[in-house]
């Protein structure tokens, strides 16, 4: 069985990808994890976080689909230009990633010590 605060993360990362067209959406989604589970601060900044790792699913599942596109660049051709870029690509792709999914887990972890701290009656 899931726990609740599981459960509370899922709810927190739902909310971040359903907002994620509005800035700092991670904080929204953490926010409101930590919020449902009426957690203290650390509990809250763990909370958060992990809305922030499930939030990140949809995006590593959105670069590997990218990198399926654009993974044609890969086939050498003469002089074999085409498989250097290829590679510049995946290693650019993958710079992106992380930067990516460092975003989406630290602000939500922000989010979840934000919660938290108006669960404590701000």
């Amino acid at each position: 069985m899931v726990s609740d605060s599981t459960l509370h993360a899922l709810i927190g990362a739902v909310v971040t990808v359903v907002f994620s067209f509005v800035p700092f959406s991670p904080v929204l989604g953490g926010g409101v994890a930590a919020y449902l589970n009426d957690a203290d601060t650390s509990d809250g900044v763990r909370i958060g976080a992990l809305s922030g790792l499930l939030a990140s699913v949809p995006l590593l599942l959105l670069g590997f689909l990218l990198f399926a596109i654009f993974g044609i660049f890969t086939v050498g051709g003469p002089g074999m230009n085409g498989m250097a870029f290829g590679i510049g690509g995946l290693f650019v792709l993958l710079l992106v990633g992380l930067v990516a999914i460092a975003y989406t887990v630290g602000l939500s972890a922000l989010g979840g010590y934000l919660g938290a701290y108006f669960v404590d009656g701000v």
